[in-house]
């Protein structure tokens, strides 16, 4: 049987998502990685960004994503091996792919939406398409109307609860051509003159792209669409899923054609095609944070993609891993094993910094090996807001500072995690915010931000913040209605954030520094903090104060520093 492998073709400027069997090329320049074929061809939906001085954090891709970036449901589901053994059952064999290939009398599930709001996405009858023979199951917020052979019709509403959670499982399928390149997508569509608005049907233009018939060329949400527009960089480190990642070669690598780009950690992640895509269509310079093991090679054959295939006008952002020094991520510890080895220093913290200094540099000259130079890279070196020693071994270590274009800080502004736990009113969380008493006040925040410009200045550097916002998070609770995380959400939701924000953002511009991530694309409020911009990405503006306050600033502020308006 012919393998059926999923590839990107890029016509007329925009890059498409389809299937086709093994071997089969487009005209044109192209070039080969994995089982996918692009062409050299670029083109950007968006140019209003180009004097934003702010930029934004991606997420995790999970079915839990309340960000939505992909059209197809199908993108961010669980993978069918982690969904045993309550959804997959028995002795199932997979393909290289991740698709089920014999389910030896069991079965396979997945999850596709879990736990979000139900005006995430519209409320419908969305199709599913697949190639193979055998028959699908939809459960809990999905259910079946209608099935033909590759093609199943069912409608996707949320229940009494307001939230969404849908599941699907393959029953019964034929081993010899087995149910794969499984598509959930939605109803209505784009006009082509406009991808930033969903509409209902071809009523509303003339121009009318179906999201069924189109969803290959379409691929991202138009909703997420609109939401980065205006933002002039993305960070893809949750959305590549670099965190605790394990690929040290370039073989290790998402691939386009697995059967799924979400899951667990070290597992999900977006494909780099995905993320150069979505940042040529945004017109928005991607941020790339590369894994902690990444061999040479490994690095070498992701500048050249990037090389190859970004649009001419952005910068790659490049950083090495994530957090490099904070040791409740795998590649902090990482980072210690190999300094020590090195024999970096007798202090094995120190140590790190070291050999995360030192293995930036040799990445960056991989990345200027193959891009002729450092004219058109942003080379980051990062480190922890309130730790000037770590800065100053960072960059100091075997003058590595002569190898880079900008030092990354998070800023985040909360009080105190000690007295985050015994918030109790929506002004008590706001006094830690504003109340220079406390050790993370926006005030205080402030000077750290300044003691940092005077090292970046001291070595000739740019300031940057990876990540920064408000960070009200009880890391501690077990359940989202625990103490403090109905306070911290309130205060979220409250219109004084939005001063918080004003202030914050000013500030931040009147310290000295310059690009400002904030962290992060739209998602629910949890245990896990409220992070998001927007709790969904449909989510009103007037509901979103932090959103209204990004706004303000950029259309307000235009960038301010040296060479950064496009």
């Amino acid at each position: 049987m012919l393998a059926k492998l999923t590839r990107l073709v890029i016509m007329g400027g925009v890059l498409s998502l389809g299937i086709t069997g093994c071997g089969t090329t487009t005209g044109g320049k192209t070039a080969t990685t994995g089982s996918t074929s692009l062409s050299a061809a670029k083109g950007a939906f968006s140019t209003n960004n180009s004097a934003s001085p702010l930029g934004m954090n991606t997420n995790e891709i999970l079915e839990s994503d309340a960000s939505m970036p992909f059209i197809d449901l199908m993108r961010a589901a669980m993978p069918f091996q982690e969904a045993s053994p309550w959804l997959t059952k028995g002795n199932v064999v997979y393909d290289t792919n991740g698709w089920p290939a014999n389910l030896n009398g069991g079965q396979a599930g997945t999850r596709f939406l879990s736990n979000l709001p139900a005006a995430v996405i519209p409320e419908g009858t969305y199709t599913v398409l697949y190639d193979g023979e055998g028959e699908i199951q939809y459960m809990n917020d999905a259910a079946l109307v209608e099935r033909q052979p590759g093609r199943d019709s069912i409608t996707i509403a949320a229940g009494d609860d307001g939230m969404l959670n849908t599941s699907l499982l393959i029953t019964r399928s034929n081993p010899q051509n087995y149910v794969r390149n499984i598509r959930i997508l939605p109803p209505g569509g784009i006009c082509a003159s406009n991808p930033f608005q969903r509409v209902a049907s071809a009523a509303a233009c003339g121009d009318f792209k179906s999201f069924v018939e189109h969803a290959d060329s379409i691929i991202f949400n138009p909703d997420f669409m609109a939401f980065m527009k205006d933002f002039r960089s993305i960070r893809f480190m949750n959305m590549s899923g670099v965190t605790r990642s394990d690929e040290r070669a370039w073989s290790d690598r998402n691939q386009l054609s697995k059967a799924t780009w979400g899951g667990k950690e070290a597992t999900r992640g977006a494909p780099l095609e995905i993320q150069v895509e979505l940042a040529n269509r945004l017109n928005a310079d991607p941020w790339f944070t590369l894994p902690h093991e990444a061999d040479d090679n490994y690095v070498r054959e992701f500048a050249s993609y990037v090389k190859q295939h970004l649009n001419s006008n952005l910068k790659p952002h490049i950083e090495y891993s994530n957090e490099a020094w904070n040791t409740i991520f795998t590649q902090a510890n990482y980072m210690i094993d190999k300094g020590m080895r090195l024999g970096l220093d007798s202090n094995a913290q120190r140590a790190g910094h070291r050999y995360y200094s030192q293995r930036s540099v040799e990445i960056f000259k991989i990345w200027e090996s193959v891009y002729g130079g450092s004219e058109r890279l942003v080379r980051i070196l990062a480190g922890w807001t309130v730790n000037d020693k770590l800065t100053e071994t960072v960059l100091s270590h075997q003058d590595a500072y002569k190898h880079v274009d900008a030092f990354a800080i998070g800023p985040y502004v909360f009080g105190g995690h000690a007295e985050l736990r015994n918030v109790r009113t929506v002004e008590e969380a706001f006094d830690l915010i504003n109340n220079p008493i406390y050790r993370h006040s926006l005030d205080k925040e402030m000077g750290y931000v300044r003691m940092q410009k005077a090292i970046t200045d001291k070595y000739g550097l740019r300031l940057v913040a990876y990540e920064a916002g408000q960070g009200l998070a009880d890391f501690k609770t077990k359940s989202d209605d625990e103490f403090p995380n109905p306070v911290l959400f309130a205060a979220n939701r409250d219109p004084r954030m939005r001063g918080v924000y004003d202030r914050l953002l000013n500030a931040w511009k009147a310290e000295g520094g310059t690009l400002f991530m904030h962290y992060t694309a739209p998602r629910t409020f949890t245990k896990h903090g409220p992070w998001g911009t927007k709790e969904y990405i449909t989510q009103p503006t007037s509901q979103a104060p932090k959103y209204q306050a990004l706004l303000d600033f950029i259309n307000s502020t235009p960038c301010w520093w040296d060479g950064c308006k496009r």
